[in-house]
C-alpha cells in the first residue's frame, strides 16, 4: 500500500504544486517590495502574480481529484464481510 498521496501522484500534479508554490511565493516577496518602497504599480502586479498562483493550485487539486477518480474506477474497494453473530 502506498503511504503517501505524493507517492502516489501524477507527474502533471506534482508539476502544479510546485510551480504554484513557486508563482505564489514570487507574488508574496513582490508584494512585500512594492508595498515597503511604496511602488504601487509593483503591488498590483504582485497581485496578479498571487492570482496565477491561487489557479495553478486549483489547476492542480482538479488534477489530482481526476487522478484519485481514475485509480478508484481501477482499484474498486472491496467491501467488508459482515461478521456473523
Amino acid at each position: 500500500m502506498i503511504s503517501t498521496p505524493w507517492e502516489s501522484a501524477s507527474g502533471l500534479y506534482k508539476v502544479l504544486v510546485i510551480a504554484s508554490m513557486a508563482v505564489s511565493g514570487l507574488g508574496i516577496i513582490l508584494a512585500l517590495v512594492g508595498a515597503n518602497t511604496g511602488n504601487r504599480p509593483l503591488m498590483y502586479t504582485a497581485v496578479g502574480i498571487i492570482l496565477v498562483g491561487l489557479l495553478t493550485h486549483v489547476a492542480g487539486l482538479v488534477v489530482r481529484g481526476r487522478d484519485v477518480k481514475t485509480y478508484r474506477k481501477q482499484n474498486p474497494p472491496v467491501p467488508k464481510q459482515r461478521q456473523g453473530r
